[in-house]
């Protein structure tokens, strides 16, 4: 008998209802329990987060897209204004407005309509609701109209309850008159920056948004793809190619201030650009983003099976049919995961803008990628910065603009990726 055979003989069954083994089972199914509970309550804590982040956003933001008015009653006639109607039919409209004091006309007005002191119930731009008002019917010109303007950030808070006893008490007293209203702030998605909260716009920070993601997305994803397609199908494999490979992951992972300062090395100190464009934002954010779309293109093109480049080789197709006819074609879905997440990074950054210089005052939105411009998160960093309390509401709802817009172009970029997606 050989030592196998001693060793089979000797070894007993398992005793699967013996208390040693039931124990063991019931140690592994608690393991398991445990294990399912962690995993329900890691989710449950996320969630949480997530709710009360959406939740405090959208409570403090709602109210940054309301505005509240004031009904202003002004005699036309009466006022130190010398305008004729008929010059504002013409091309001069523009010019007799800007000559014509209607900013001491308003203060006027609400001195006269609601005692002395009734200038400081208006908001700082309330002339200009009256100056588009004549701009839009120079008729009224002729006698006395009512005309609704932005309230000072004290009553505008107030009638949000959250307001001093002063304003709370002015914001009564207007209440019981009837010539206050609260509703949805439009200027506030048609204006740029200013320094009166009631005056404040998102759209200039997000056409700079828009113009130097557009910028971005231009140079960053076919460069990250065809450099993806080269590493991938073309390079050879040698010392070189690992090098280039192993700086690509590195520049993956460089914080993102990293290429601030390059951009302000490169792009204004050595090339002279303009300072604060869209076009350095777009150069800066391109750097920072094309190693994400590289490693995802590279990762998406490895994953497209061999037998799809054999099938195409074998029916005589070249190796850039077989690149650009089958492989891309396939690649195409995961090239744009990579991209929407190197974009998404790219659209929340503000340390490389900072230190481009996007962070000037603008008081009107950009005209192209070489005008002075502002992104959305640096204008969240300005808003959150400043002294007066009715810049509070509005960072809140300019994160939710953030938020909407991250979801708009996450949500295209998944459209395109479920469109061009192949199953085999």
């Amino acid at each position: 008998m050989n030592s196998a055979t001693a060793t089979a003989e000797l070894r007993r069954p398992t005793d699967w209802k013996g208390s040693a083994m039931q124990n063991r089972i019931r140690r592994r199914y608690a393991a398991e329990r445990r294990f399912k509970l962690l995993g329900l309550l890691s989710i449950l804590v996320s969630a949480a987060f997530l709710a009360f982040l959406l939740v405090t956003m959208i409570g403090n933001g709602a109210r940054g897209f309301t505005q509240t008015e004031i009904r202003l009653p002004v005699d036309f006639p009466r006022s130190s204004l010398m305008l004729d109607p008929a010059a504002l039919a013409g091309f001069g409209a523009d010019a007799a407005l800007a000559g014509a004091d209607i900013e001491g006309t308003t203060a006027a007005a609400a001195d006269a309509a609601f005692g002395a002191g009734g200038a400081r119930l208006l908001s700082d731009g309330a002339w200009l609701s009256v100056r588009d008002a004549i701009k839009r019917d120079p008729a009224i010109l002729r006698g006395k109209a009512e005309i609704w303007v932005p309230a000072a950030t004290a009553i505008d808070l107030a009638a949000k309850g959250n307001a001093a006893p002063a304003a709370e008490a002015a914001y009564g007293k207007l209440q019981k008159a009837d010539v206050v209203r609260t509703g949805f702030n439009w200027t506030f998605l048609t204006r740029a920056d200013s320094t009166d909260p009631t005056l404040v716009g998102i759209w200039g920070a997000l056409k700079g948004s828009l113009v130097t993601m557009f910028v971005t997305l231009v140079l960053a994803f076919p460069v990250g793809v065809f450099a993806a397609l080269y590493l991938e199908e073309y390079a050879p494999r040698n010392r070189w190619t690992d090098l280039i490979e192993v700086s690509i992951n590195n520049l993956a992972a460089v914080p993102s201030i990293i290429f601030g300062l390059l951009g302000l090395a490169v792009f204004l100190n050595f090339m002279h650009l303009p300072r604060s464009a869209p076009l350095v934002g777009g150069l800066t954010l391109a750097l920072m983003t094309m190693p994400v779309i590289v490693i995802a293109g590279r990762n998406a093109i490895k994953a497209v099976p061999p037998s799809i480049r054999d099938a195409a080789l074998g029916i005589g197709a070249s190796r850039v049919q077989v690149v650009f006819h089958h492989v891309l074609p396939l690649a195409l879905p995961g090239i744009l995961t990579g991209t929407i997440i190197g974009m998404a990074r790219a659209l929340g950054e503000t340390a490389p803008l900072l230190m481009i210089g996007m962070r000037a005052f603008l008081a009107s939105p950009p005209g192209g990628i070489m005008d002075p411009a502002t992104v959305l998160p640096v204008q969240i960093f300005l808003w959150s910065d400043e002294v007066s309390r009715g810049f509070v509401e509005k960072t809140s709802a300019a994160i939710i603009v953030l938020l909407v817009f991250l979801l708009a172009m996450n949500g295209v970029a998944i459209y395109l990726r479920n469109r061009f997606e192949r199953r085999w």
